[in-house]
């Protein structure tokens, strides 16, 4: 394939000259061809050109799973513009953030999608942090529903009126076009702005497509992750890639998601332990999902602990994964022919053959040997091409000789493969050594009244501790002494909690691939019990 032939926009219009009646996607049951796709793209790209989007400009795409949200970013692939990509989830102050910051000239909403009045939640916004906003678009699918004229006193036009006039037949799509902006998951500061080049993320595509085994002709990939994360939109990607039919609903739900599965023979599916979990439980039988060939999980829930285990009760194979908006989705996996526990592991081989990883302990700037613990870099033709407005982190998040530094902590087991333990920053330094809070975890998740248990490490006056909270099952009565000597048994006294609190639930943050605890503050709690008890 030629550089200008790697482009998104070559990639669709390969569909739909090869195979234009074939589904590229089911939405709800309905199918749209790979030919529909193009021409909905080619159209809107002449709208938004119309309006003055061109090269380089950027365009907040707030919307759920629905076929727009691809159609806006392959318009802007089209135009060399940027898509940024905003979480439905978000409210005011985070949109309002990311727009003024990536400098947004358009907006794409659905102003009633659930009944959520999206457009109040932008007129409450600070009106400076719109001033790069030129326009906004709407979006609807009731022809009824009432759309607002004006957003913040700019133009609103309704999303199929841009569709109105003719199809762009010019292209400024080049590889190296940066074509969308993810935000990163951080819960204490502003999240920083992740921007890929269209060589990215069809590089990545095609590496997914092939590794996974997309090409068979029964292929089937439901997107249960939100687009606007790179979880959703990696497997949106590699579908897309692969000219397999991407199987979508506007949001997440256990029981339709699982009756698509069923419905559509649905092959493959990436997504969060807990999504998973819920999927399962929503169909009986076993087989539960006679035509998955395997599902691809990333662990965020303890109380999913055990879903390998429950999953091939039921006939279902589930693969730890691994990735980050730095390096997308799907970045690494382990295979389906593994042992259960290998399986289950986090991380895995990274899908491009190019890839490369290795650990560096954090303190000394060694780099460890395979097995050994440290902070995971990685090399691979996936990564960002920097953090969109800051130069300076993007310089400090790659090594001199250009591995991304993941902030993970994990061990390399040869130079493609990995096991990812935790963030590097809630990883506890426990008498010199660096200890995973998973492993101390899965022992008190072990006993028998615990249903799901967080560690934090805290300062005492003897030095880094662990700290633990547990979520009991119920009618369990709470006994930290019993909770305490259980640990006491199984692993090294340093590596014991020096306290147990219950809670009723851990702090989450929700994120667009998936509700993740903030071990941050879990950490503020158990420091101040400390303290107070010194």
């Amino acid at each position: 394939m030629g550089a200008s032939e790697r482009t998104l926009t070559a990639l669709l219009d390969r569909l739909a000259r090869h195979r234009p009646d074939a589904p590229a996607l089911i939405d709800r049951d309905r199918p749209v061809s790979c030919a529909a796709l193009a021409e909905e793209v080619a159209r809107l790209a002449q709208g938004l050109s119309s309006i003055g989007m061109g090269v380089g400009d950027r365009v907040a795409l707030w919307l759920p799973n629905v076929p727009a949200w691809l159609a806006v970013f392959l318009a802007c692939a089209r135009l060399g513009a940027i898509a940024v990509s905003v979480n439905t989830r978000f409210r005011g102050r985070e949109v309002a953030d990311i727009v003024a910051r990536s400098g947004c000239k358009v907006i794409v909403f659905w102003p009633g999608f659930r009944g959520i009045d999206f457009a109040g939640i932008l007129a409450e916004c600070e009106p400076q942090s719109f001033d790069s906003l030129t326009h906004a678009v709407t979006y609807a699918e009731d022809e009824h529903a009432a759309l607002p004229e004006r957003v913040h006193g700019r133009q609103a036009l309704a999303y199929h009126s841009l569709l109105a006039g003719g199809a762009m037949i010019a292209d400024q799509a080049r590889p190296e076009s940066g074509c969308v902006i993810f935000t990163t998951s951080g819960t204490t500061k502003a999240p920083k702005l992740v921007l890929h080049d269209q060589r990215t993320v069809l590089r990545h595509a095609e590496d997914v497509a092939h590794d996974f085994g997309y090409a068979a002709e029964d292929t089937r990939v439901l997107v249960t992750a939100p687009l606007c994360g790179v979880f959703g939109f990696t497997n949106a990607m590699g579908a897309l890639a692969a000219a397999r039919p991407l199987v979508m609903l506007p949001t997440f739900d256990p029981v339709e998601s699982a009756q698509a599965v069923l419905r559509h023979r649905v092959t493959h599916t990436h997504a969060s332990d807990e999504m998973i979990a819920r999927m399962l439980e929503a169909v009986p039988g076993t087989p539960a999902f006679p035509s998955a060939k395997f599902f691809g999980f990333a662990a965020f829930s303890p109380a999913c602990a055990d879903l390998p285990q429950r999953a091939q009760a039921r006939g279902l194979t589930v693969v730890g994964l691994y990735g980050s908006s730095e390096l997308h989705a799907l970045a690494a996996r382990q295979s389906e022919s593994a042992p259960l526990g290998q399986r289950a592991l986090a991380g895995g081989r990274l899908v491009a053959s190019a890839g490369r990883v290795r650990a560096r302990d954090p303190e000394s700037g060694a780099i460890r040997p395979h097995g050994i613990a440290g902070e995971l870099e990685c090399r691979a033709p996936s990564c960002m091409t920097g953090y969109y407005g800051d130069p300076a982190a993007t310089r400090s998040a790659f090594t001199d000789d250009g591995y991304f530094r993941t902030g993970d902590l994990g061990y390399s087991t040869d130079d493609r493969s990995f096991v990812f333990l935790a963030r590097l920053g809630d990883a506890l330094r426990l008498d010199g050594f660096l200890v995973s809070p998973a492993e101390v975890e899965d022992v008190l998740q072990t006993h028998a009244s615990v249903a799901a248990a967080q560690v934090v490490g805290v300062d005492t006056p003897a030095g880094a501790r662990a700290f633990a909270f547990v979520i009991l099952n119920p009618g369990a009565l709470f006994d930290e002494r019993k909770l305490i000597s259980h640990c006491a048994a199984r692993i090294a006294k340093f590596k014991v909690p020096v306290r147990v609190r219950p809670i009723d639930a851990f702090p989450v943050t929700p994120g667009a691939n998936a509700t993740k605890i903030q071990k941050s503050k879990l950490r503020e709690t158990a420091q101040a019990i400390v303290g107070h008890l010194v």
